[in-house]
């Protein structure tokens, strides 16, 4: 169907007087229908809600993650007034027992500039409805009391509040950011919602175990969910016992307007029945499990039998693809005249890579609207289009695009597919049609400052190793509260040797380092008082000293000679690029930018890529990697044991398996004649890329215009070998 459900459901929401509520065949679908909406949508003020799963197997021993909670929440909170506007859901997550509304309603409150607040009943309240007191306020749930202020991160809120109160009514409240803890704009209210889908007061705890005796066979005691339930703990994949708090449940159906519309994909009796039985293929896998027994999946999960009873009772629109038969459906059919849209990828092996493209923008006899991700994507495709002449103009949404008369234009949107209304002359091509398939990055907190050294306490464990910048290392034993001065400070206490201890004020949290020595446990304590810390100062300056000189010497020599300045990339290294299977992370994409200014600089390169394992170097180097191959350079990976060159080896044939680009390998895994046949052919130039262990060191490999030496875990090879590599470096 392409993006044409998405755009039937948009202009359905446009029209309808109700809500709409939206049940796809999976979590993928309903993700994707989500954008799709919000891309068509005309009234930016509908909302356009998604529910989203707990993105835990069900009986798992692991919670959701609490942003997961918070968006759960606020969609729930939402529903409960909603006259206009549509959720999104997967049949699976529609098929849960949720919390009851009444609860949500109960603990749910709106927070004003100049509310009278008891500091310590609101506290209390607080943690009934499951937040957590804290040092420092970081994640949603969390809150901390500090004198009169109180930083509080509200489920449904993107980002925390500082309240600060005057006496007992609210005098401010200000936005602040949880990784510099700085205040920004004030806000006259906040909402607040409860941390949990179950409530953990007393009363409620006291129906969980009573309600746990009563449907649970066995010794309670013998179960660790009973017993941290009551001693107040909320153990891991402690949502799975959800209805043991409650007297009833509550499913999504209770939470929108009984007049509400309900789209949903053919396939949902299919897949709901699918997804009912593997729950009970799993509670038969984990029923034995005397710590941890398990309520029924029927008590978790409406069977298919019940979602059909409860949708009867609602409109209903089924949707199916353009292709099926009306017949098959008893009741009206409404058909969107929508065309599928022709293959049209740019092949870049191809003598004319954009001949599908120009060929179908030339007889589709339609305004054509290109569709990139993001905006750096967008100036990407731009360049890409115009080396084929084909020239867009900016549009900023697709509303813009449909109200002019301009074509062809480019906007910035996260949509998948594409979409041909024929009777409109409108093409929709996305960029995945021309480059190819991309996975895209998961929606993250905004990350912190790189230079900030120790962050916030939160990253202090107690018993972690720490260097203070005049006192050297020392142990951080948590904090404490002192009375200096007629003044009470919270400290940070740090032991050193001799049982020693130093007391460093929070406000002197600048002057705390991590410790990135030997293992933590082994960290040699300094003695307070002695020139210890001096002296390993001095001696460290002086190897900085040494290895600056030498650095030097490298350099020098390095300036006197010409690198090889390789051609920018253009086309096929876009087209490579867009085959990686995930989205650049921000430092990946500041390390691969580096890189290709250091390889079309005539300066030679040495640039270290430092990242811990699955944080992707690996995709760093293939790019460089494929900058140098592809402009007539040899490549050299380097790697410290035969193992890694394997796999390496591997990693590099599939990701290079559809260009022109050799890729062989040097290890003992090769046989003798594979081995003289790798070596004649980086000789004569026939091998492009060559994966190897030290072997590549040796005297007899002879490469015809090595261009680039990629070394994996430097740190791992002899002496001899590092000797080689100085020697390779100037």
């Amino acid at each position: 169907m392409g993006a044409a459900s998405g755009y039937a459901i948009a202009r359905a929401v446009n029209q309808a007087d109700a809500p709409l509520l939206v049940v796809t065949a999976d979590v993928q679908a309903a993700a994707r229908l989500t954008d799709e909406i919000c891309f068509f949508l005309d009234d930016p003020t509908l909302d356009v809600l998604g529910f989203p799963d707990w993105e835990t197997l069900p009986y798992d021993v692991f919670s959701p993650l609490p942003e997961l909670i918070s968006q759960r929440l606020l969609t729930l909170h939402r529903l409960r007034g909603l006259q206009r506007g549509v959720v999104v859901v997967p049949v699976a997550t529609l098929m849960q027992r949720l919390l009851p509304p009444e609860f949500l309603d109960a603990n749910s409150l709106l927070l004003e500039v100049g509310d009278d607040l008891d500091m310590e009943d609101f506290r209390q309240r607080l943690v009934a409805g499951g937040y957590q007191c804290v040092s420092q306020v970081m994640a949603h749930g969390e809150f901390a009391v500090r004198g009169s202020l109180l930083d509080l991160f509200p489920m449904g809120s993107e980002q925390p509040f500082r309240i600060d109160l005057l006496d007992r009514e609210v005098d401010s409240i200000r936005i602040f950011d949880p990784e510099t803890q700085r205040t920004s704009e004030k806000i006259g209210r906040i909402s607040l919602l409860p941390a949990r889908e179950f409530p953990v007061d007393e009363q409620s705890v006291a129906r969980f175990r009573a309600a746990y005796r009563e449907q649970i066979e066995g010794d309670p005691q013998r179960s660790l969910i009973y017993r941290g339930v009551s001693e107040g703990q909320m153990p891991g994949g402690i949502e799975y016992y959800l209805p043991l708090f409650f007297e009833h449940t509550a499913t999504l159906f209770d939470y929108i307007a009984s007049d509400s519309l309900v789209l949903y994909d053919r396939r949902l009796g299919d897949e709901a029945a699918h997804f009912f039985d593997s729950v009970g293929e799993r509670y038969e896998q984990r029923r034995y499990d005397l710590e941890r027994p398990l309520l029924q999946p029927g008590a978790l999960y409406m069977a298919p039998e019940q979602l059909h009873s409860r949708l009867a009772v609602h409109r209903r629109v089924q949707m199916r693809p353009g292709d099926a038969d009306c017949a098959e459906h008893h009741g009206p059919c409404l058909n969107l005249p929508s065309r599928p849209l022709p293959p049209m990828g740019i092949q870049a092996k191809a003598a004319n890579p954009a001949q599908a493209l120009q060929q179908t923008l030339a007889t589709a006899n339609a305004r054509v609207l290109f569709v990139a991700e993001t905006a750096g994507r967008r100036e990407a495709l731009l360049d890409t289009l115009r080396s084929f002449d084909i020239r867009p103009t900016y549009s900023e949404s697709w509303h813009d695009f449909v109200a002019t008369d301009i074509s062809p234009c480019i906007t910035v949107a996260s949509l998948e597919s594409g979409l041909w209304l024929s009777d409109q002359g409108l093409l929709l091509i996305p960029e995945t049609l021309l480059l190819g398939e991309r996975v895209k990055q998961r929606r993250r907190r905004k990350g912190a400052d790189a230079d900030q050294v120790v962050r916030n306490l939160a990253e202090l464990a107690v018993g972690a190793p720490v260097v203070h910048e005049e006192h050297g290392v020392g142990r951080f034993l948590g904090l404490q509260t002192l009375e200096v001065g007629g003044q009470k400070n919270e400290f940070l206490t740090l032991e050193y040797a001799r049982g020693d201890k130093l007391y460093v004020p929070v406000s002197s949290l600048n002057l705390i380092s991590r410790y990135t020595g030997a293992s933590p446990e082994a960290a040699p304590l300094h003695r307070l008082g002695s020139d210890q810390w001096e002296k390993a100062r001095k001696k460290a300056a002086e190897k900085v000293r040494d290895v600056a000189a030498e650095l030097l010497d490298i350099y020098a020599r390095r300036e006197a000679r010409q690198g090889n300045a390789l051609p920018a990339p253009h086309d096929d290294y876009r087209k490579f690029a867009a085959d990686f299977e995930f989205e650049e992370t921000p430092d990946q994409q500041n390390a691969i930018d580096a890189i290709v200014a250091d390889m079309v600089s005539p300066r030679p390169m040495d640039r270290v890529v430092c990242g811990d394992v699955g944080f992707g170097k690996t995709e760093v180097a293939m790019r460089a990697a494929f900058i140098a191959a592809n402009a007539g350079k040899q490549v050299a990976v380097l790697v410290p044991t035969t193992l890694l060159a394997q796999q390496h080896y591997q990693n590099f044939s599939d990701r290079f398996a559809d260009w022109p680009i050799k890729v062989e390998s040097l290890s003992r895994f090769r046989s003798a004649k594979e081995t003289s046949q790798v070596l004649k052919g980086l000789e004569q130039g026939q091998v492009d890329i060559v994966v190897g262990t030290h072997k590549l060191l040796s005297e007899g490999v002879r490469f015809k215009d090595l261009g680039l030496v990629i070394i994996d875990e430097e740190h791992r090879f002899g002496v001899r070998h590092k000797e080689r590599l100085k020697a390779l470096r100037s």
